[in-house]
């Protein structure tokens, strides 16, 4: 069946927020301004800053929600579920995670490229699925173990890339990226806790996803902008960037912002897009399918490395290319993108119902998933 025009716009917003997201955070990062007093340019390295922007994004899902819902209310016949009341606590330890994976993110952001920080987010499925089977009792099938391994063998290959693109610049160089993809991968353990702290405290209440989006984006905004304070005084050396070497400089982000108003924009871009973004991804679970919504999730990684590529932000590099459809094949055995292929074949098809549960069973599974901050976060 064809998509409707509105369904369109839908995948079109959901893509194009997604990159979005992940490429005005590197923008940001690109930048070089003066600081507060006499402080000479230097780079605009302030990953904890650009955290609290993604929460307040994700916060705004908040509002949303809740505007979605008075216009409901006040329509004839009101088709909205709301969802059942709920102590907001409960998203208090998923929130936590969130704010710790996303901070963790955006230092190796500073590290590594936009393509690279997109791929390495794949690892997620590896320890969500690893979890699950710890935590949740789920017993997972052939296709996701298979799609767990070659993930891994992406991630190597993606590793090797990076390696590789490094080794033509000093070993300084080669540290950050290296450090940067090691910590991508470390945040993408602490969101998977959090999807399995989703899954077996949250979940049951029937909660709205906007509404849960954006109570995790109230902590999360609140909570880090109050470290921002003690984080001002933690010198941390050579790992920060920022003049004073603390592990973040809030006032001197925003005399760099006052500097270049350029960063505003790139700030502003990653806030909007990440609350569009949580928007148009569920909204094309419920309007499209669950699967619609893990494709394009997996394109906007090639959109975002091809837009880089365009802008001169990155070298091309066939191992990148490799590492990707590698990753891309792992993401949708372990998702069950490859059963509507096999269901077509007559020999497969009973074999794809014994041993998944069937079709509707994996999109009920695919739609238990939230899309993450930036992503992505």
């Amino acid at each position: 069946m064809a998509w409707t025009k509105y369904q369109l716009f839908l995948a079109g917003l959901m893509l194009t927020t997604g990159s979005i997201n992940t490429l005005s955070a590197k923008w940001a990062d690109m930048f070089s301004a003066r600081g507060c007093h006499s402080d000479p340019e230097h780079a605009f390295s302030h990953p904890f800053v650009q955290a609290v922007g993604m929460f307040l994004g994700e916060f705004c899902c908040l509002a949303v929600f809740y505007i979605l819902l008075c216009y409901d209310r006040r329509s004839p016949e009101p088709r909205m579920n709301q969802g059942q009341s709920f102590n907001p606590l409960l998203f208090l330890p998923p929130a936590l995670c969130d704010m710790t994976a996303t901070s963790i993110m955006y230092v190796a952001l500073n590290m590594t490229s936009a393509s690279s920080f997109q791929m390495l987010r794949g690892a997620v499925i590896i320890f969500t699925g690893l979890l699950s089977v710890a935590f949740l009792g789920r017993r997972l099938e052939r296709s996701q173990w298979l799609g767990i391994m070659i993930t891994i063998l992406g991630l190597v290959v993606v590793g090797l890339a990076d390696f590789f693109s490094g080794h033509k610049d000093d070993s300084r160089k080669i540290t950050d990226i290296i450090t940067g993809d090691l910590l991508i991968i470390m945040a993408q353990i602490i969101a998977a806790v959090q999807m399995v702290l989703e899954e077996k405290f949250v979940y049951k209440h029937d909660v709205h996803p906007l509404r849960a989006v954006g109570t995790e984006g109230l902590f999360g905004f609140f909570i880090l902008s109050l470290l921002l304070i003690p984080m001002y005084f933690i010198y941390v050396g050579n790992f920060s960037d920022n003049p004073r070497h603390v592990l973040e400089d809030a006032l001197d982000a925003f005399c760099q912002i006052g500097h270049r108003p350029l960063i505003l924009l790139a700030l502003l871009g990653n806030t909007v897009s990440i609350a569009f973004f949580n928007f148009a991804g569920i909204s094309v679970t419920k309007e499209i399918s669950a699967t619609t919504r893990m494709v394009l999730d997996s394109l906007r990684t090639l959109v975002i490395w091809v837009v880089s590529l365009a802008l001169g932000w990155e070298q091309f590099h066939g191992l990148q290319v490799l590492g990707f459809i590698v990753l891309l094949l792992g993401t949708a055995l372990y998702n069950g993108l490859h059963r509507p292929l096999l269901a077509r074949v007559p020999c497969c098809a009973g074999l794809l119902g014994a041993e998944d549960g069937g079709p509707a069973e994996q999109e009920r599974l695919l739609g238990d998933g939230r899309v993450q901050a930036g992503d992505d976060g």
